[in-house]
């Protein structure tokens, strides 16, 4: 029996869907943050890992079908760290991003909140991206651990200061009515959170603008260091992380203030939170997968040289060397120095 088309021949390490285009990046992305791998089991797991080691080896039983072997690797990414081969704790997997972050979302966009609410949601947000963050790092390479205090301390000062220095220039806005000044208050998360976003990531990776980071030839070997790629990588970075709690901080707000104004939730006002709360889950749910799939994480260079062999740049790696040219690191060696000697437009490079 033929298999299905959205399994193609397996590849070990590999991504299941094209990511050339957004929509097999999307499908992709689905498949990590799926929460349905949340409830694999101990047994499961181990059956999972069994199989992809027996591909590995060239040892399969036979009757296995592609499907069960990108259904195991899916399983096993979810929850395995590829570096440490620990299990990832549950509510710092991505599968488990959505599911955990939700109440905190929730927590972000309670109306009437005091400084104390507001400095704590702010806070809480901040801590749960960063014991993501850590514990989805690459370990293969590992940054000091106080390059993730810094960055996580500056995204938390950020959020609260902005948050609460927002709130006070609204109370002290004399123009607008109550209503008004509290649909406002409703969207000062969004700010909040995506300049501290931004904080992070200047934070964690602006030593790439100076060192550069890994350029890869077609067959992955690493030919050089480009400060240019670095740069590209963190402003795309930067803007991800703009454009991901957008629909989720700022859609809630305005569905809400459409849905309190029916009869329904007008008569039992105590639906109010578990509306949201839906509300909040389903923005979340579509901003994630939408937001990372904006770019790939494997750029191809535009530029070829007269070898004509493409070369692309691997963006979420540690730096190589010091570059000592704009480009690459003059001991480099590449396949052909003339596809290194003018600038290069690396196209989109990102890193989630």
């Amino acid at each position: 029996m033929a298999e299905p088309a959205d399994y193609p021949p397996f590849q070990l390490g590999k991504p299941r869907f094209e990511q050339s285009s957004f929509y097999g990046r999307f499908r992709h992305f689905l498949d990590i943050i799926d929460p349905r791998t949340l409830f694999v089991t101990e047994s499961r797991l181990k059956e999972a890992v069994q199989l992809l080691e027996d591909y590995k080896h060239g040892t399969l039983p036979p009757g296995v079908t592609n499907k069960q072997l990108w259904g195991a690797q899916k399983i096993k990414q979810a929850i395995i760290h590829p570096d440490t081969n620990e299990t990832i704790f549950m509510p710092f997997r991505m599968s488990g991003y959505i599911p955990f972050g939700t109440p905190i979302v929730v927590g972000l966009l309670l109306p009437n909140q005091t400084l104390a609410s507001t400095v704590f949601w702010q806070w809480l947000n901040q801590s749960h991206n960063a014991c993501v963050n850590y514990a989805n790092r690459n370990a293969s390479k590992p940054s000091p651990t106080s390059k993730f205090i810094q960055g996580y301390l500056g995204a938390v000062i950020s959020a609260v200061s902005i948050a609460v220095g927002l709130n006070v220039l609204i109370q002290r806005a004399n123009k607008f009515t109550p209503a008004t000044r509290l649909l406002i208050q409703r969207f000062v998360p969004f700010p909040a959170v995506a300049s501290a976003n931004i904080c992070n990531v200047v934070l964690m990776r602006h030593t790439e603008l100076e060192e550069g980071i890994d350029v890869l030839d077609t067959n992955g070997n690493i030919v050089g260091s480009s400060r240019v790629a670095a740069k590209h990588a963190l402003l795309e970075t930067a803007l991800t992380r703009v454009v991901l709690p957008m629909p989720i901080l700022v859609l809630p707000p305005i569905i809400m203030s459409v849905l309190e104004k029916t009869w329904l939730l007008r008569c039992r006002p105590r639906m109010l939170l578990p509306v949201q709360s839906l509300v909040c889950l389903a923005a979340f749910g579509l901003a994630l997968p939408l937001a990372i799939s904006l770019f790939p994480q494997m750029s191809e260079n535009l530029f070829g040289g007269s070898c004509g062999d493409a070369q692309w740049s691997k963006v979420g790696v540690l730096p190589g060397p010091t570059p000592l040219d704009p480009f690459l690191d003059e001991k480099s060696k590449s396949p052909c120095r003339e596809c290194f000697s003018k600038p290069v437009n690396f196209g989109t490079l990102i890193t989630t």
